[in-house]
């Protein structure tokens, strides 16, 4: 269960339908959470937390994010980042290892619990919006300190990995080069509709170098569910006419196979071997059903032999055997 939804990025939700959507969660399942500062600048940990610390802390795991940094302002720039939060913090970009540091001690005190296991070094990548410098001079930042700190606090015991959570397959690769990760988020380089470059490049280096892979946006944060909306950022709503096309030719190929295409697109991006976990957000208990269904039913290899021989879906894709 991812945590995009519930820091209020699209929708305005409240506290009460969050903590349904974790009850569900947790009732159907789900043991794996994964936050960040950046969601809702703080709002979406503090709701993480408050349903979290009431469970046996042995019984989930929980990934989070560092890198980003939340200092409260009377005139802070919550409505441009995140204008649905009403968080009253401003963001601040720091990569370093003391950066690293203070990341987690305030994400413990938001999450009001007592350990994290995986951290992702988040947004490192050239298509994030805030940065203070150029992508470059932040990336250095992070190799020179949240990188070493990351392996030092892993080798410690403090955290059981580190990676980076991107939305850019180079910036895993990167890192891959530069120092020695155990996990990456791989945040929507891998859907029904972009996933030949991944193939091609990313997952072959991720099983050289050892890396596992959390595989993130299977929807393209829901519009492959029908949403108006492509992936993130304040001009999601400009959908390319390549990509509303595709969309287009996947629901005739599910329509005449009898096959949901939101079921399909989440199936699809748990499928690889290099994928550990598939994480969803979810801002509501009828999207966790859904999710949880979709990954219960059944497709026919017919659908996904019809997507691969219309050119919808690469050759090499692995896709779900009934």
């Amino acid at each position: 269960m991812g945590g995009v939804s519930l820091g209020n990025e699209f929708n305005k939700i409240t506290d009460k339908e969050a903590q349904a959507a974790f009850e569900t969660a947790w009732n159907v399942g789900v043991r794996y959470f994964d936050v960040a500062p950046w969601y809702g600048l703080g709002l979406a940990e503090r709701r993480f937390g408050h349903f979290l610390h009431n469970q046996k802390r042995s019984d989930y795991l929980l990934s989070f994010k560092v890198g980003k940094l939340l200092k409260a302002s009377k005139s802070n720039s919550h409505e441009k980042m995140y204008p649905l939060s009403d968080s009253p913090n401003d963001l601040v970009i720091d990569y370093t290892a003391d950066g690293v540091r203070r990341s987690i001690e305030d994400s413990f005190q938001r999450l009001g619990v007592d350990s994290l296991d995986i951290a992702f070094v988040h947004d490192l990548s050239p298509d994030f919006a805030f940065f203070p410098t150029p992508w470059e001079e932040q990336y250095e930042i992070a190799r020179k300190g949240a990188f070493p700190e990351l392996s030092k606090m892993r080798d410690e015991g403090m955290i059981k990995g580190w990676g980076v959570g991107v939305n850019t397959p180079m910036a895993i690769h990167k890192v891959m080069d530069d120092a020695d990760p155990d996990v990456c988020l791989c945040a929507r380089q891998y859907s029904l509709i972009d996933h030949a470059e991944t193939i091609d490049h990313l997952f072959p280096a991720v099983r050289e170098k050892g890396v596992s892979l959390v595989i993130g946006s299977s929807l393209n944060a829901g519009f492959l569910g029908g949403s108006p909306r492509y992936n993130y950022g304040a001009e999601n709503y400009k959908i390319p006419p390549e990509v509303i096309e595709k969309r287009a030719k996947l629901r005739d190929v599910a329509e005449r196979n009898g096959v949901d295409l939101r079921t399909a697109a989440i199936q699809f991006s748990a499928a690889p071997d290099v994928a550990v976990a598939l994480v969803i957000g979810a801002g509501s208990d009828r999207q966790i059903r859904e999710d949880w269904n979709a990954m219960q039913t059944k497709i026919p290899n017919k659908f996904w032999q019809e997507l691969k021989s219309h050119g919808l879906v690469h050759n090499d894709a692995t896709t779900p055997v009934v």
